[in-house]
């Protein structure tokens, strides 16, 4: 029991690697299950464990291979949840891809599908052919996203090589070259029991959701594989532009600020502290309660839709801040200003103290929903840290962690910014 939260949480550990957690909530009448592999969009060049090759594969695929294990040889499971009353859904982010169910009722029969489609691929030349076609169309859309365009823009101006700057989706280029193969051996290494994580919240309790799994793996051989090895590009620790101006048709203009984080190579609890201060940090700064954002918004230079934000991984870091403004320019001038005169009069203690308990009691609220117990639990396995141990590591965190994070993170040489303009303002 957590003596914060209030919480229980529950693990097993099974024979083949594979990691499942519960946490029961039986005053609720919902159940929320993750089923997640440490595979994202990032994850494009390893070695194959059973054979030692290094291979490189299609930007994308991770995307690509998410979409097809829906697909069974009887065939779509979307039509099998619906018919046990079930929501389902899938996501692919940078460095993960999650498959996901809640249900009200029958949840023995959506936890033994979930289990059975993530863990039985079916491709076929034909249906990768068809499914290359419908990804395509999606890729052609997000092009005249100004929102995705805005971030993916952003990171293609602060990384030179790091595989964060490509579209999660790939390219047109890329998903051509995507086949049956490959997609089994992206399957075969990532989707591994010991690569993944189970997890479970809500009205169940954790024996019924362990007899179930451990049920479904007995007739199954997965011996421990060894490690994944992944390989990144050497990234050099410069932006690779400054900025970056596209039009498209939008409403007001958008504004992206960004900033590279050159303190990386690690995971695990250090990683936690600090994203945790990069995150007080940039509410200090930019918080609808600074002085900054309250200027910001009476001159009109930005609404309420502003906002920050800060993804930390092993190898890679940035954050972002922006949002609609009518002047990108002059809100690109003020937000300078604002961090060079933090960097040279600092921030306040009071302040500190304040956003500490803000983040406090925003993360126990937060437990009050099954989705963010379950999302916020797999994303930061994968990450090698255990989110029960959030409040602990935040309470750790002193005035001069948050200070010596704005000495090092924001160098005003790291950062790049991207402009969505409308298109009528290119005449």
């Amino acid at each position: 029991m957590d003596a914060y939260l209030g919480e229980r949480l529950v693990s097993k550990n099974l024979k083949d690697g594979l990691k499942v957690f519960v946490v029961p909530k039986m005053d609720y009448n919902k159940v929320f299950a993750m089923y997640s592999t440490h595979y994202g969009s990032v994850d494009n060049e390893f070695v194959v464990p059973d054979t030692g090759e290094q291979i490189k594969v299609p930007e994308g695929i991770a995307h690509f291979l998410e979409h097809k294990m829906f697909d069974m040889e009887y065939g779509n499971v979307f039509d099998k949840f619906s018919e046990l009353g079930a929501s389902t859904n899938a996501f692919t982010s940078y460095n993960y891809t999650t498959y996901l169910f809640s249900s009200t009722s029958k949840f023995e029969e959506n936890l033994k599908l979930l289990l059975e489609f993530v863990e039985t691929p079916y491709f076929t030349k034909e249906s990768v052919e068809k499914e290359r076609g419908i990804i395509a169309q999606e890729l052609e859309m997000y092009e005249d996203e100004p929102d995705w365009q805005l971030l993916l823009n952003l990171l293609k101006c602060l990384y030179h090589k790091h595989p964060v700057r490509i579209d999660i989706g790939g390219t047109l280029e890329s998903i051509q070259k995507i086949d049956v193969d490959t997609l089994y051996k992206c399957y075969n290494t990532f989707y591994h029991p010991s690569n993944m994580v189970l997890f479970v919240s809500g009205c169940i309790q954790p024996e019924t959701v362990f007899e179930i799994v451990e049920k479904s793996r007995q007739a199954k051989a997965s011996p421990l594989k060894a490690e994944i090895k992944r390989i990144y590009p050497d990234e050099p620790p410069t932006i690779y532009k400054p900025s970056h101006t596209t039009y498209l048709d939008t409403a007001e203009p958008l504004f992206l600020m960004g900033f590279k984080d050159i303190d990386v190579g690690y995971d695990g609890r250090p990683l936690l502290k600090k994203e945790i201060a990069t995150d007080i940090l940039l509410e200090i700064l930019l918080g609808r309660s600074s002085k900054s954002y309250e200027k910001l918004y009476e001159e009109g230079l930005i609404d309420d839709r502003f906002s920050f934000n800060y993804e930390g991984q092993k190898d890679y870091g940035f954050c972002t801040i922006g949002g609609e403004t009518p002047d990108p320019e002059r809100l690109h001038k003020e937000l300078e200003q604002i961090i060079s005169d933090s960097l040279s009069k600092g921030i306040s203690s009071d302040d500190f103290e304040r956003v500490k308990k803000k983040h406090i009691g925003e993360f126990i609220q937060g437990f009050n929903s099954l989705e963010f117990i379950s999302s916020a639990f797999v994303a930061y396995h994968h990450k090698n840290v255990n989110i029960f141990d959030y409040l602990n590591i935040l309470e750790e965190i002193s005035f001069e962690d948050v200070t010596k994070r704005l000495n090092t993170f924001f160098n005003l040489s790291r950062h790049a910014v991207s402009v969505v303009m409308l298109k009528e303002s290119m005449k």
